[in-house]
């Protein structure tokens, strides 16, 4: 039995066959995997958002001292924590709150990024780029009306990207109640050290503001002294000098002028005069 040896064309046929066969195959393959995922992404995203909702909604909490950093609740555990929690949407230059607008339906940091409903914010050591017309914060009043407490949105950088959070203030909106990062980019032990539950854990009780109610509140160098003798410092973080600065930034930020100082202004206003 004899074979043929296929001439140099024949060859050229079965090699440009099996090329053309190959970039079919592969264009089907990429064709099938992008319906995949388009789909997965179209299904997915209601309970990507509901996730995302429930992880704010849970970090609140936990800045609150509503919840435990070792409590693990179920969605429906976290809403009915979350049940005394009032979110209120203010204008974030006068401080007054908005009306009409649906809480849930809000995104601050899509705001801010969105140039129309947003603005460029001063020069700050915060690196604080742009200010959102609109703000989100939380209130807990008591039965009679009474503030009891009140979470504030922070961002700023740190030494990799910026870190977002929530900072809470007692009734008396000068005293800390807690301090929580939910999302940020700095080093694993060191900077990462932000949403360490044993630092988090300083900042109760501690003051934002002085006397004349200018924002104070810093990380120190070092181990900071009691709530007595040094009543607006926090330890450092140790190693992480660049994000002990930024989160002190950020702070002194947000709780100023350019930040939150108008709506806590005129929550401190209503206080004076018993309404609130």
């Amino acid at each position: 039995m004899s074979l043929c040896k296929p001439t140099e064309g024949e060859w050229r046929l079965v090699v440009q066959g099996s090329v053309g066969y190959n970039l079919v195959f592969a264009a089907c393959v990429c064709l099938a995997c992008a319906v995949v995922v388009s789909s997965s992404n179209v299904v997915l995203a209601d309970l990507q958002a509901r996730n995302a909702f429930l992880d704010k909604q849970r970090n609140v909490l936990l800045v609150a001292g509503l919840v435990n950093e070792e409590e693990r609740l179920t969605p429906d555990e976290i809403e009915l924590r979350f049940a005394p929690i009032q979110p209120v949407i203010l204008d974030l230059g006068t401080g007054e709150v908005v009306d009409g607008l649906d809480p849930e339906d809000f995104d601050q940091r899509l705001a801010t990024n969105d140039q129309a409903r947003s603005r460029v914010a001063p020069d700050n050591m915060a690196g604080v780029a742009r200010l959102p017309e609109l703000a989100l914060v939380y209130e807990v009043r008591g039965d009679g009306g009474e503030l009891e407490l009140v979470v504030l949105p922070i961002e700023g950088l740190g030494l990799w990207g910026t870190l977002y959070g929530f900072v809470a203030l007692d009734g008396d909106l000068r005293t800390i109640r807690g301090l929580t990062f939910y999302e940020h980019k700095e080093t694993p032990g060191l900077g990462g050290e932000v949403d360490n539950p044993r630092w988090k854990a300083l900042w109760p009780g501690r003051l934002a503001f002085n006397d004349e109610l200018v924002p104070v509140v810093r990380v120190v160098k070092g181990v900071a002294g009691s709530l007595t003798d040094d009543p607006y410092s926090v330890d450092g973080l140790s190693g992480a000098t660049i994000t002990s600065r930024g989160v002190t930034n950020l702070l002194q930020f947000w709780l100023g002028f350019d930040g939150f100082e108008p709506y806590l202004m005129r929550l401190r206003q209503s206080m004076a005069m018993g309404v609130g």
